[in-house]
């Protein structure tokens, strides 16, 4: 499904606070079922989502360069790693990472919302929207924050949300 990035900026505003609640009460207080809710949450996902209609994320996020994504795509790029820090990335102290310094991403292309270092992007971008991770509960944070970016997170929360209700079980299938 394409993603209208309008549509999705007004649904954010309506629903961001409740859903930022849904997920700090998830994270306390998770059910017994969360990791076969979180799995099957993210196969419906996919089915409805397609990330390259999108970009978002690229456009409006920066992800966190570790030293071997720096060494990997440096080499890439036939620079060193000191010059393509130089050239691209900035470093929070706060956070103590490397970021871009600029948005939208410096290798997100508008024209077809692919990345031009694809075969070595960063971890950060290779997993994300990082909607199994493992131990979701000590990840929800995240979760929290992407929704506002992502829709295929916030499609991923609103599915939690409905399971949640309607009370998941194992039983469960997806449509």
């Amino acid at each position: 499904m394409i993603v209208n990035l309008r549509s999705f900026s007004k649904k954010v505003l309506v629903y961001k606070k409740s859903m930022r609640s849904f997920l700090t009460r998830l994270e306390n207080r998770p059910p017994t079922t969360i990791n076969k809710m979180v799995d099957h949450a993210d196969r419906e996902v996919w089915q409805e989502i397609d990330c390259l209609s999108c970009g978002n994320c690229c456009k409006k996020m920066t992800p966190t360069f570790t030293p071997k994504d720096i060494n990997r795509i440096s080499a890439h790029l036939e620079m060193t790693p000191v010059a393509f820090k130089e050239k691209w990335l900035t470093f929070d102290k706060n956070d103590k990472d490397w970021q871009n310094k600029k948005q939208p991403c410096q290798f997100f292309n508008m024209a077809d919302n692919k990345c031009s270092i694809y075969a070595v992007r960063p971890t950060d971008c290779a997993g994300f929207p990082h909607l199994t991770k493992k131990k979701v509960t000590e990840y929800l944070h995240v979760h929290r924050q992407n929704i506002q970016y992502c829709p295929a997170t916030f499609k991923w929360v609103e599915k939690m949300q409905a399971m949640a209700k309607n009370g998941f079980t194992t039983n469960t299938r997806p449509q």
